[in-house]
Order: C-alpha cells, then structure tokens, then sequence
C-alpha cells in the first residue's frame, strides 16, 4: 500500500490480490468513498467469521470488536484460527482462545483517505527497526487501524451481503473455481477479466 503514497490523492480502497470480495462488499465500499471518507473516518467491509474460515487448514483474521454505535472500537490480528468441533479457536496465546461465531472480521477491505500513508510511514518506520530482521514478521494493517482508533479516529464497519473467498491454501483452489465459474454462469462475473482490443 505504501508504494502508492505520494501518488493517490483521493479517498480509496485497499484488497487483497488473493481474495474475492464479491460484488456488493465493493458497491458498499464506493458509496462510503464517495459520501462518508473523510481524515478522521475510515472504513472497512466486516464479514462475518464464520463465512472466511478453510477447510484445509488454519486463517490470520483481523476479529472486530464494536462499540455502541457500531463503529470499530478495536481490532485484532489473531492467528492460527480454525473451527474443530462447532467451536472457533485462535491457538495464538491471546485471550479468548474461543471466538464468537458471530464475530466480525476484516479481510483487508479498507476505506481510507491519503492521510492514512502518512499514519501508515510512520509506523512502517518503528516496525522495521523493531521486527525487521524477523523471517516471518508481517506489517499488518489493522495495527496502524487500531492506533488511528486510540487517537480518536473513528472507523465504520460496514455489513456487507456478499460471498467472500480467497486461496489460502492449494486445496481450496477447486471450490474457488467451482463459485467462479457460478458466478460467470449468473451474469454476475465477466467470463473474461480483460477486453481485447
């Protein structure tokens, strides 16, 4: 994200190149952008837990807790997740090990203004000196969402109606397929990404 700063000077949205997010998710995106983004409010597309776990294995999610107004009032980047006998556990040392099944969780859908790439730098900055020889550290998002929070910045999670699904390991590569090409059969999904001209 931080190789587009100094370029995008308008509200915009950040995905992940491995997900699909399904159309409403990005209709409910555009209209927060076009309507809603400003510097002290962000936004992301909140899927429910329970529709982004994998068969095949363990999944890193962003769990959301709201406050009152529905607004994000935390997030956190838990690990290892999985559901084994009707309960969803995170086997990642943090408290709760279990997590609601009616959780809300990101998938790296996010609404934000250029003032976040500088929020973003600044943070980027102390993460490489603090973890950056760390073979399998990561710079998460949701960490530099959840500073914005603590200095009263105000995030929307905005429900979304759309189907999520990603490729997180080699086994799930059938059924994301198989919805594609159901998509493609409903007319809700180009058969082909890219016009020839």
């Amino acid at each position: 994200m931080l190789c587009a700063q100094g370029v995008v000077q308008e509200p915009f949205a950040v995905i992940n190149a491995d997900d699909f997010y399904g159309r409403h998710a990005f209709e409910v995106a555009a209209t927060f952008l076009k309507q809603d983004c400003r510097d002290n409010r962000y936004a992301i597309v909140g899927y429910p837990l329970t529709s982004t776990l994998s068969e095949h294995g363990t999944v890193n999610r962003g769990v959301c807790t709201l406050d009152d107004d529905g607004k994000l009032a935390s997030i956190t980047e838990r690990v290892n997740i999985a559901q084994v006998d009707g309960v969803i556990r995170a086997a990642d040392a943090l408290q709760p090990e279990a997590l609601p099944m009616d959780a809300r969780v990101s998938m790296n859908f996010w609404c934000f203004e250029p003032a976040f790439f500088q929020e973003a730098a600044n943070q980027f900055s102390s993460f490489l000196q603090e973890r950056g020889q760390e073979e399998k550290s990561e710079f998460f998002i949701p960490l530099v969402a959840d500073s914005f929070i603590r200095e009263g910045g105000a995030i929307d999670v905005i429900p979304t109606s759309a189907t999520w699904f990603g490729v997180t390991y080699k086994e799930d590569a059938p059924a994301v397929q198989s919805s594609l090409d159901a998509l493609i059969r409903s007319g809700e999904y180009p058969s082909e990404l890219w016009m020839r001209g």
